[in-house]
């Protein structure tokens, strides 16, 4: 989870060494502590941004109830945001909806994020054991008691 007492940007990791700094310069100290948020609005950041705008993950044939865990040498990685939180998180199996919503994103942009991990070789996904077809049926019974 993010800490809410550091802001969110700007981030020197983001920034490549090679580039110039341009509006963000290393040797001016830090900027005073932001007001807090007054609503859950203002914290909100668009999926698009966490994805840097891309819908499609790079590995294919994840679905919602695969597998996600990561070693705790991951914990270690120079890691931005919200796959820092997926890492945490990870340290035990969780699947890719688990994810989405511990992170409060749609089940898409946790699937590249996740995608993004594993392509970096950051955490292991694995598919979900298959359901018997007794458990199909109870979960069936449970939904028409409901």
């Amino acid at each position: 989870m993010r800490d809410p007492d550091r802001p969110r940007l700007p981030d020197p990791r983001m920034i490549p060494v090679t580039q110039s700094f341009g509006w963000f310069d290393p040797n001016r100290p830090a900027p005073t502590r932001p007001a807090e948020p007054t609503s859950d609005a203002d914290a909100f950041v668009r999926p698009f941004v966490v994805t840097a705008g891309r819908t499609t993950p790079l590995l294919d044939g994840l679905r919602i109830e695969t597998l996600v865990q990561a070693p705790p040498a991951a914990l270690s990685a120079p890691l931005r945001f919200e796959q820092r939180t997926v890492v945490v998180l990870c340290q035990h199996p969780h699947s890719i909806a688990e994810i989405g919503t511990a992170l409060r994103v749609p089940v898409g942009v946790a699937k590249v994020i996740v995608s993004d991990l594993v392509t970096a070789g950051q955490v292991t996904v694995r598919d979900a054991p298959e359901l018997s077809t007794a458990a199909i049926e109870r979960i069936r019974d449970l939904v028409r008691a409901l």
